[in-house]
């Protein structure tokens, strides 16, 4: 225990190793890393935290390097958590934080760490928001958390950010299905990257007409072209994350939304952790085997046997 406590301390003192050694243990499920957790979880809730979400290709990275480089300007510290996709073999990331961002990747100020997101369907890992308050409890003023990909069930980085910018690309069928899709009703800013294709201003268009279909509310989504590559546009892009975050500060939205996001976690964290000691405890378990066999011989349907599984573990089902 006095080495965690050491780590923890590390870790608040703004220790880089501390820090991912820290990231490690609890996205390996250690007990050891949610002590730390626990330990500097008081330390939390200072970090202006930004999702950015968006179609595979959109040139995320690119712009993500782009933002660290105008905050490290700013003299703001940074913290980067890209959500890889798995390896199957391995479950690791299959993209790796050395191959991305190495423009940063000796700079001081910047913490970058990719995380796989272990076949989690919204694109983000159980330990995702974990990782995030580590980062946080570092003293990092900004963190950055990039997801896999975009899609309809791609929504839960709302969960993981006070502030969610999404990105789309021109002339991208990806795009096309992000404006039809439950997506384009989370971003809190849009960004309409590579804004030098010649369908820029089409795209533009059309996110308009969705957008004015959508409630009106206190904050109007703005919209910003960027050409990452260049750096052009990124300094819009940081004026508007600065003036949402003054936004939901002054209509004191910014508690809400972290205490759903906290919520949340709590309930996916306990369904996981629930669903790992049902499969633990099944796995050799007679009568389980005996309602598997009896739904694959059609004599019981699954919704059947899930309800007489919670009653066996003592939890009432609907």
């Amino acid at each position: 225990m006095a080495d965690d406590r050491s780590l923890a301390q590390r870790l608040l003192d703004g220790d880089r190793r501390a820090l991912a050694r820290a990231i490690s243990l609890v996205e390996d499920d250690d007990p050891a890393g949610w002590e730390i957790v626990r330990e500097v979880y008081p330390r939390t809730g200072q970090a202006a935290v930004a999702g950015i979400t968006g179609a595979p290709g959109a040139g995320k990275s690119t712009l993500i390097s782009a933002l660290v480089r105008n905050r490290r300007e700013a003299g703001r510290s940074v913290a980067v958590l890209s959500i890889d996709p798995t390896s199957p073999f391995t479950q690791g990331a299959l993209l790796g934080d050395r191959i991305r961002l190495t423009e940063h990747f000796l700079d001081k100020g910047v913490f970058i760490r990719s995380m796989a997101n272990r076949g989690a369907l919204g694109g983000l890992s159980e330990a995702t928001l974990q990782a995030a308050l580590l980062m946080d409890a570092a003293g990092r003023d900004d963190v950055l958390v990039e997801t896999v990909g975009v899609g309809q069930a791609d929504v839960d980085v709302i969960d993981h950010a006070d502030t969610v910018v999404l990105v789309l690309v021109p002339g991208s069928g990806d795009s096309i299905q992000a404006l039809k899709a439950g997506i384009m009703e989370i971003p809190d800013i849009i960004v309409v990257n590579k804004a030098d294709h010649p369908l820029a201003e089409t795209m533009v268009r059309e996110i308009r007409g969705v957008l004015s279909l959508a409630p009106q509310g206190g904050w109007r989504v703005p919209i910003v072209k960027t050409e990452a590559a260049r750096g052009e546009g990124v300094d819009t892009l940081v004026e508007k994350l600065v003036e949402h975050r003054a936004h939901i500060e002054a209509e004191g939205t910014l508690s809400e939304r972290r205490r759903r996001n906290l919520r949340n976690e709590v309930l996916a964290l306990a369904a996981a952790r629930l669903r790992r000691r049902l499969e633990a405890g099944l796995e050799e378990d007679p009568h389980f085997q005996t309602l598997i066999a009896e739904v694959v011989e059609r004599r019981l349907d699954p919704a059947t046997a899930a309800g007489r599984v919670l009653e066996r573990e003592g939890v009432e089902s609907a």
